[in-house]
């Protein structure tokens, strides 16, 4: 990680229009013979209210019927649709985003984050879907994602980066925090992958982070936790630390989590690519420093109480 990982995002976030929905709903019956499983059809669900559960926690299994399902929002997600950066500017679309049937999920639901390119601006799409004023600060955020070291269809080389980060709401925060969990399968910024960071940010423009970099292939399903507690911050892969930041590099003000897939630059043109990323549960436990054992054990609890979400984080 020679290079900043980042400039200014320079955010700009829309409503989903319903041309856009639709598109995003439609983008959700892939081909499975492209990897992209079965949509979950049926009709959108009324929007539910928050559940009760344990005090100080939020969970989602991303069991909505697609991008108009009404919960998404009143769940607090929301599906990027604007400009900026990072990689290739003004390219997000919410196409990318789709609801699934996968079998090698636990529970057998999945969000599915899909980039695509052919290597010109004009024919690139990434994908990003955060939360949206959740006041997640210390405590622990753990998910269970899946990586890919090879693009589902077209040709090899792209440089993508599969990621799951808590972050503050804007680049320019005087509180600004960030923490990060990139898969890098083909590098970038110099690098030859496939590579793991992790990064802690005090402060985005300029860049001033603490990394460290796990190099091995990755691809399959991962538990990834970050607990932030007691002034230091440890990330942990599949209940194996990797690394912990302390000092500055630790948050400073409450943030949102983002799920993000998408391309540092173009290398080369010559064919279309897509590239998937799968979350299958996102987990957060406030002002508790929650084991991998136990993150786990908490999550088969709500699937086997067959509770698909419930936020009790406190709004203020």
């Amino acid at each position: 990680m020679s290079l900043p990982r980042r400039t200014s995002r320079r955010r700009t976030w829309t409503a989903l229009t319903l041309p856009a929905l639709l598109c995003a709903l439609a983008a959700c019956s892939a081909d499975p013979a492209t990897g992209g499983g079965t949509d979950a059809a049926g009709p959108a669900r009324d929007a539910s209210p928050t559940p009760t559960g344990p005090p100080g926690t939020l969970f989602d299994n991303f069991n909505y019927s697609g991008a108009d399902d009404p919960s998404l929002a009143a769940h607090g997600w929301e599906i990027r649709t604007g400009g900026g950066g990072p990689g290739i500017k003004d390219t997000w679309s919410a196409a990318g985003a789709g609801f699934l049937s996968d079998a090698t999920a636990q529970g057998g639901k999945v969000l599915r984050l899909r980039s695509s390119t052919d290597g010109t601006e004009q024919g690139t799409q990434q994908v990003e879907v955060q939360t949206t004023g959740q006041n997640l600060f210390t405590g622990t955020f753990a998910a269970r994602v899946h990586l890919s070291d090879k693009p589902t269809s077209g040709r090899d080389g792209d440089h993508v980066v599969q990621t799951f980060f808590p972050i503050s709401p804007s680049d320019s925060s005087e509180k600004y925090s960030e923490l990060d969990f990139e898969y890098l399968p083909n590098g970038g910024w110099g690098s030859v992958g496939p590579q793991l960071d992790n990064v802690s940010w005090y402060k985005a423009d300029p860049p001033d982070r603490v990394h460290n970099t796990l190099e091995r292939k990755l691809g399959g399903w991962h538990t990834m936790i970050i607990t932030a507690m007691n002034g230091k911050v440890t990330y942990s892969l599949d209940g194996k630390d990797l690394f912990t930041s302390s000092g500055k590099y630790v948050p400073r003000e409450k943030m949102d989590i983002h799920f993000s897939n998408w391309l540092i630059d173009l290398p080369f043109t010559g064919g279309p690519r897509t590239w998937d990323m799968k979350v299958n549960w996102v987990y957060y436990k406030a002002d508790e420093a929650v084991s991998p054992a136990d993150v786990q054990k908490t999550v088969d609890g709500f699937y086997s109480a067959g509770t698909d979400y419930v936020n009790t984080v406190p709004t203020s």
